[in-house]
Order: C-alpha cells, then sequence, then structure tokens
C-alpha cells in the first residue's frame, strides 16, 4: 500500500537532524506540506534546503523547544505559512542526563512539556482536519533506566499522557499515537559519539539488540508515517516500539 500525505499539513518539531529530519524528509517525499523547527539554525537551514527541493511548501523556524512562548509561535506560524494543520509530530529530546535538577529541568521543559504545550496550541486546527498527532518517547520510558533517569521519566510520562490524550480528544477525531525507538545512530548522534568517545558502552548496547546493528532514522520516519497516515486510522493511544528487537533482550 502507498502512504500518500498530498496537501496535508505537517508539523515536526526539532527536525533539523538524525530523527526528526528523517520524519520530515518522510512526509514531504509523500507530497506533505512540512514545517519543521529546531535550535541550531546552521542545520536548520540545511534541512530546510532538503525539504524544499522534494517541491512542496515549507516553513522552518528557529525554537527554543524549553520556552513556552516559542512553541506556541512556532504551532500558530506554522499553520500561518501552511494553511492548516493535520499532523503534529513531537519528536525534540531535551537527553537530561542526571539525577540532578539541570537533569529533570532539562527532561520536563522539552521531552514533555513541549509536546503538551504544542499539542495544545495545534489544537484548533487539528479539530478542523481531524488530525493526528505522534509524540517520540524511548523505550528509555519503559523500563528502569539508571544512566538516564531523569529522561526515562520524562518519556514515561509521554507515553502515559499519549494514552490520556487519545480518550480525551477521540470525540474531536483526533488520533493521538506515541512511537518509543530503541538506540537510533546517526551522523554526529549520541551514539555517533558514543562509539568513539564511549566504546565500552556502545558495544555494551549493540550486545542487546538480536539484529546485531543500531536502528537508522529513517526506520522511525517509516512508523511515525503510518501512525499519521489513514492506514491507522483505527489505531489511536497506542506506544509502537522500534528497537530491533532491543527490549527483548
Amino acid at each position: 500500500m502507498h502512504i500518500s500525505f498530498n496537501q496535508r499539513k505537517v508539523l515536526v518539531a526539532g527536525a533539523s537532524r538524525g530523527i526528526g529530519r528523517s520524519i520530515a524528509l518522510g512526509f514531504a517525499a509523500a507530497g506533505a506540506d512540512v514545517a519543521i523547527c529546531a535550535r541550531g539554525l546552521e542545520r536548520l537551514r540545511q534541512t530546510e534546503a532538503e525539504l524544499r527541493n522534494l517541491g512542496g511548501t515549507v516553513h522552518a523556524g528557529a525554537c527554543d523547544l524549553a520556552d513556552a512562548g516559542a512553541v506556541i509561535d512556532w504551532v500558530e506560524g506554522a499553520a500561518e505559512a501552511l494553511g492548516g494543520i493535520d499532523v503534529l509530530v513531537n519528536n525534540a529530546s531535551g537527553f537530561g542526563h542526571g539525577d540532578d535538577e539541570a537533569g529533570w529541568g532539562a527532561s520536563l521543559d522539552v521531552d514533555l512539556m513541549a509536546s503538551v504545550r504544542a499539542s495544545h496550541a495545534a489544537l484548533p486546527w487539528l479539530e478542523q482536519a481531524g488530525g493526528a498527532i505522534v509524540h517520540i518517547a524511548s523505550i528509555a520510558g519503559l523500563g528502569a533506566n539508571p544512566r538516564m533517569p531523569a529522561y526515562g521519566a520524562a518519556k514515561a510520562a509521554l507515553i502515559q499522557y499519549t494514552r490520556t490524550q487519545a480518550l480525551t480528544l477521540a470525540d474531536r477525531r483526533i488520533r493521538v499515537n506515541c512511537v518509543a525507538p530503541g538506540s537510533i545512530e546517526f551522523p554526529g548522534g549520541l551514539w555517533d559519539e558514543a562509539r568513539h568517545d564511549d566504546p565500552a558502552l556502545y558495544q555494551r548496547i549493540l550486545g542487546h539488540i538480536p539484529w546485531g546493528r543500531l536502528g537508522r532514522p529513517e526506520e522511525v520516519a517509516q512508523a511515525v508515517l503510518f501512525l499519521a497516515s489513514d492506514l491507522a486510522s483505527w489505531i489511536t493511544g497506542q506506544t509502537l516500539v522500534v528497537d530491533g528487537g532491543q527490549r527483548l533482550a
């Protein structure tokens, strides 16, 4: 079956590189008009150029997703530029590592509250479209995570919020789902850095993946496109794990 997003308006938060970039490019390749945001302007412009090469309408805005006002401004500006919102994808992460104020602040502000705020801001347009929301969590939110406690807890909260939000918005015909990736590797990403800076950790994680490799961003993007598409019209409140069997091991 072919997934088409022709004439659909899609917002992807945190889309300048890695998983977010692949999600945005996937939607654009499927015919969507796409709006993206990120903090880093240089990478944002690079991804914007890639999207424009695919032919649709593109809106790109620099946005600190830890800033509540900036999130709302980006959503409203994107809706105006694209002419509406059919799909919202909340992808960004603050990657709070420690069990301290800084770690918790980064994870809660970006991984959780940015998703909540963007969802609230997008609702007026999603209601008109009977749209879809897809949150990007992590398998770190599905079990104990001593290495990144704040990150794991924030992702667990996002998974729970997905279920509640799906129930709350069902009568408005808005579907809400979540994708929980495993360890995903891409140039300049955390696992690319770990391969060089902490090879023992990298090899330990690799040893827990039955497929014998880390995942690729486009493999997460494909799951997101499915959940946002009409092929998933009777799926809501679910978390789809994309990890090559990592949790099984």
